[in-house]
Protein backbone atom coordinates (compact mmCIF):
# COMPACT_ATOMS: atom_id res chain seq x y z
CA UNK A 1 0.00 0.00 0.00
CA UNK A 2 1.57 3.36 -1.25
CA UNK A 3 1.39 5.73 1.85
CA UNK A 4 3.31 8.14 0.42
CA UNK A 5 0.57 10.77 1.25
CA UNK A 6 0.00 10.34 4.63
CA UNK A 7 2.07 12.95 5.99
CA UNK A 8 0.55 15.69 3.68
CA UNK A 9 -3.29 14.69 4.45
CA UNK A 10 -2.02 14.62 8.59
CA UNK A 11 -1.15 18.09 7.69
CA UNK A 12 -4.06 19.33 5.20
CA UNK A 13 -6.69 17.61 7.79
CA UNK A 14 -5.08 19.03 10.93
CA UNK A 15 -7.74 20.22 12.75
CA UNK A 16 -5.02 22.87 14.75
CA UNK A 17 -3.83 23.69 11.67
CA UNK A 18 -3.85 27.95 12.08
CA UNK A 19 -6.10 28.84 9.69
CA UNK A 20 -8.36 29.99 12.19
CA UNK A 21 -10.97 27.68 12.69
CA UNK A 22 -11.00 27.51 16.19
CA UNK A 23 -12.28 30.68 16.19
CA UNK A 24 -16.02 29.34 14.72
CA UNK A 25 -18.80 27.62 16.01
CA UNK A 26 -20.55 27.17 12.95
CA UNK A 27 -23.93 27.74 14.15
CA UNK A 28 -23.33 25.56 17.30
CA UNK A 29 -23.09 28.61 19.85
CA UNK A 30 -26.83 29.56 19.51
CA UNK A 31 -27.82 26.01 19.74
CA UNK A 32 -25.93 25.92 23.01
CA UNK A 33 -27.55 29.07 24.37
CA UNK A 34 -30.98 27.99 23.04
CA UNK A 35 -30.10 24.82 25.26
CA UNK A 36 -30.71 22.56 22.45
CA UNK A 37 -27.46 21.30 22.78
CA UNK A 38 -27.11 21.06 26.31
CA UNK A 39 -25.27 17.32 26.70
CA UNK A 40 -23.19 14.90 25.45
CA UNK A 41 -26.10 12.98 24.26
CA UNK A 42 -27.67 16.02 22.35
CA UNK A 43 -24.28 16.97 21.72
CA UNK A 44 -23.33 13.85 19.47
CA UNK A 45 -26.83 14.16 17.93
CA UNK A 46 -25.95 17.25 16.61
CA UNK A 47 -22.33 16.75 15.11
CA UNK A 48 -24.37 13.29 13.38
CA UNK A 49 -27.04 15.23 12.24
CA UNK A 50 -24.26 18.07 11.06
CA UNK A 51 -22.50 15.40 8.90
CA UNK A 52 -24.88 13.32 7.84
CA UNK A 53 -27.45 16.27 6.51
CA UNK A 54 -25.57 19.12 6.10
CA UNK A 55 -22.03 18.79 5.59
CA UNK A 56 -22.52 15.44 2.99
CA UNK A 57 -24.63 17.40 1.21
CA UNK A 58 -22.71 21.05 1.08
CA UNK A 59 -18.81 21.03 2.04
CA UNK A 60 -18.27 17.34 1.68
CA UNK A 61 -19.74 17.48 -1.34
CA UNK A 62 -18.15 20.84 -3.22
CA UNK A 63 -14.71 18.79 -1.62
CA UNK A 64 -15.48 15.76 -3.61
CA UNK A 65 -16.52 18.19 -6.79
CA UNK A 66 -13.36 20.33 -6.41
CA UNK A 67 -11.32 16.98 -6.32
CA UNK A 68 -12.46 16.29 -9.52
CA UNK A 69 -12.59 19.52 -11.09
CA UNK A 70 -8.51 19.48 -10.56
CA UNK A 71 -8.15 15.97 -11.84
CA UNK A 72 -9.23 17.47 -14.92
CA UNK A 73 -7.32 20.75 -14.83
CA UNK A 74 -10.78 22.32 -15.44
CA UNK A 75 -10.35 25.63 -13.68
CA UNK A 76 -13.95 27.05 -15.20
CA UNK A 77 -15.47 24.21 -13.39
CA UNK A 78 -13.42 25.04 -10.30
CA UNK A 79 -14.82 29.01 -10.72
CA UNK A 80 -18.31 27.51 -10.84
CA UNK A 81 -18.14 25.18 -8.21
CA UNK A 82 -16.46 27.84 -5.76
CA UNK A 83 -19.45 30.55 -6.75
CA UNK A 84 -21.88 27.85 -6.46
CA UNK A 85 -21.09 27.17 -3.23
CA UNK A 86 -20.81 30.72 -2.32
CA UNK A 87 -25.13 31.32 -3.16
CA UNK A 88 -26.17 28.45 -1.08
CA UNK A 89 -24.02 29.36 2.06
CA UNK A 90 -27.13 32.24 2.96
CA UNK A 91 -25.61 33.23 6.46
CA UNK A 92 -23.36 35.87 5.82
CA UNK A 93 -21.16 34.80 9.09
CA UNK A 94 -20.56 31.50 7.20
CA UNK A 95 -19.67 32.58 3.98
CA UNK A 96 -17.04 34.84 5.40
CA UNK A 97 -15.69 32.62 7.58
CA UNK A 98 -15.31 29.60 4.60
CA UNK A 99 -13.74 32.45 2.86
CA UNK A 100 -11.20 33.15 5.18
CA UNK A 101 -10.35 29.59 5.92
CA UNK A 102 -9.74 28.81 2.91
CA UNK A 103 -7.73 32.15 2.00
CA UNK A 104 -5.82 31.15 5.20
CA UNK A 105 -5.55 27.06 3.87
CA UNK A 106 -3.81 28.44 0.43
CA UNK A 107 -1.46 31.04 2.23
CA UNK A 108 0.22 28.38 4.06
CA UNK A 109 0.24 25.59 1.67
CA UNK A 110 1.53 27.40 -0.91
CA UNK A 111 4.65 27.40 1.58
CA UNK A 112 5.17 23.96 0.53
CA UNK A 113 5.39 23.74 -3.07
CA UNK A 114 4.09 25.74 -6.11
CA UNK A 115 0.52 24.48 -8.04
CA UNK A 116 0.54 26.39 -11.36
CA UNK A 117 -3.82 24.88 -11.58
CA UNK A 118 -3.59 26.42 -7.70
CA UNK A 119 -1.92 29.30 -8.51
CA UNK A 120 -4.44 30.33 -11.31
CA UNK A 121 -7.30 29.78 -8.63
CA UNK A 122 -5.78 32.34 -6.21
CA UNK A 123 -5.55 34.68 -9.08
CA UNK A 124 -9.04 34.60 -9.84
CA UNK A 125 -9.75 35.01 -6.48
CA UNK A 126 -7.89 38.08 -6.30
CA UNK A 127 -9.74 38.79 -9.32
CA UNK A 128 -12.38 38.68 -7.27
CA UNK A 129 -13.70 35.50 -9.96
CA UNK A 130 -13.77 33.40 -7.04
CA UNK A 131 -14.40 33.33 -3.33
CA UNK A 132 -11.92 30.72 -2.44
CA UNK A 133 -14.12 28.35 0.16
CA UNK A 134 -12.24 26.15 3.07
CA UNK A 135 -13.97 22.88 1.17
CA UNK A 136 -12.79 23.75 -2.46
CA UNK A 137 -9.12 25.02 -1.31
CA UNK A 138 -9.17 21.42 0.38
CA UNK A 139 -10.30 19.47 -2.54
CA UNK A 140 -8.18 20.86 -4.76
CA UNK A 141 -5.16 20.56 -2.49
CA UNK A 142 -5.94 16.67 -1.65
CA UNK A 143 -5.60 16.13 -5.25
CA UNK A 144 -2.80 18.38 -6.09
CA UNK A 145 -0.98 16.31 -3.09
CA UNK A 146 -1.62 12.95 -4.26
CA UNK A 147 -4.01 12.10 -1.81
CA UNK A 148 -6.59 9.41 -2.84
CA UNK A 149 -9.89 10.22 -2.73
CA UNK A 150 -11.94 8.19 0.04
CA UNK A 151 -8.81 9.48 1.98
CA UNK A 152 -8.91 12.94 1.52
CA UNK A 153 -12.60 12.67 2.02
CA UNK A 154 -12.45 10.81 5.51
CA UNK A 155 -9.35 13.74 6.29
CA UNK A 156 -12.13 16.27 5.87
CA UNK A 157 -15.08 14.99 7.51
CA UNK A 158 -12.80 13.63 10.50
CA UNK A 159 -11.33 17.63 11.15
CA UNK A 160 -15.21 18.87 10.79
CA UNK A 161 -16.45 16.57 13.18
CA UNK A 162 -12.94 16.61 15.92
CA UNK A 163 -13.99 21.23 15.26
CA UNK A 164 -17.36 20.59 16.49
CA UNK A 165 -16.73 18.24 19.07
CA UNK A 166 -13.75 20.77 20.80
CA UNK A 167 -16.38 23.45 20.86
CA UNK A 168 -18.90 21.40 22.32
CA UNK A 169 -16.38 20.54 24.82
CA UNK A 170 -16.16 24.47 25.37
CA UNK A 171 -19.45 25.69 24.97
CA UNK A 172 -21.90 22.95 27.10
CA UNK A 173 -19.54 21.98 28.92
CA UNK A 174 -18.93 18.52 28.57
CA UNK A 175 -15.68 16.50 29.95
CA UNK A 176 -12.65 15.94 27.83
CA UNK A 177 -13.77 11.90 28.04
CA UNK A 178 -17.32 13.22 27.11
CA UNK A 179 -15.52 14.48 23.71
CA UNK A 180 -13.26 11.77 23.07
CA UNK A 181 -16.42 9.52 23.50
CA UNK A 182 -18.32 11.35 20.74
CA UNK A 183 -15.67 10.96 18.65
CA UNK A 184 -15.08 7.16 18.83
CA UNK A 185 -18.75 7.00 18.46
CA UNK A 186 -18.56 8.28 15.15
CA UNK A 187 -16.22 6.81 13.63
CA UNK A 188 -18.53 4.33 11.46
CA UNK A 189 -20.40 7.07 11.25
CA UNK A 190 -17.83 9.20 9.32
CA UNK A 191 -17.03 6.32 7.31
CA UNK A 192 -20.09 5.81 5.87
CA UNK A 193 -20.69 9.18 4.79
CA UNK A 194 -17.74 9.26 2.91
CA UNK A 195 -18.80 6.20 0.74
CA UNK A 196 -22.29 8.15 0.63
CA UNK A 197 -20.59 11.09 -0.46
CA UNK A 198 -18.53 9.80 -3.48
CA UNK A 199 -21.73 8.26 -5.04
CA UNK A 200 -23.64 11.31 -3.99
CA UNK A 201 -26.63 12.33 -6.79
CA UNK A 202 -25.06 16.11 -8.33
CA UNK A 203 -28.65 17.01 -7.93
CA UNK A 204 -29.03 16.43 -3.85
CA UNK A 205 -25.63 19.10 -4.23
CA UNK A 206 -26.51 22.08 -1.93
CA UNK A 207 -29.45 20.73 0.18
CA UNK A 208 -31.25 23.13 2.01
CA UNK A 209 -30.61 23.08 6.15
CA UNK A 210 -33.00 25.22 7.06
CA UNK A 211 -32.90 25.38 11.09
CA UNK A 212 -28.87 25.28 10.63
CA UNK A 213 -28.97 28.75 8.55
CA UNK A 214 -31.77 30.36 11.20
CA UNK A 215 -29.56 29.66 14.22
CA UNK A 216 -26.49 30.63 12.24
CA UNK A 217 -28.35 34.03 11.37
CA UNK A 218 -29.11 34.17 15.06
CA UNK A 219 -25.53 33.91 16.21
CA UNK A 220 -24.72 37.50 14.75
CA UNK A 221 -26.96 38.83 17.58
CA UNK A 222 -26.14 36.92 20.23
CA UNK A 223 -26.00 38.84 23.64
CA UNK A 224 -22.71 37.65 24.66
CA UNK A 225 -20.76 35.45 21.77
CA UNK A 226 -17.33 33.26 22.38
CA UNK A 227 -17.19 32.49 18.34
CA UNK A 228 -16.84 34.55 15.88
CA UNK A 229 -19.95 32.32 13.85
Amino acid sequence: MNINFLSGLLHLADPTLPIGGYTHSNGLETYVQERIVHNAETAKEFVQNMLQYNLKFNDGAFAKLAYKAAEKGDLQALLDLDNECNAIKCPREIRQASQKLGLRLIKIFKRRESFPFMEAFEKAVQNKEANSHYCIVFGVYAYLMKIPLYEALLGFYYTSVAGMITNAVKLVPLGQLDGQDILFALYPVMEKTVWETMELDRDMVGLCNTAFDIRCMQHERLYSRLYMS
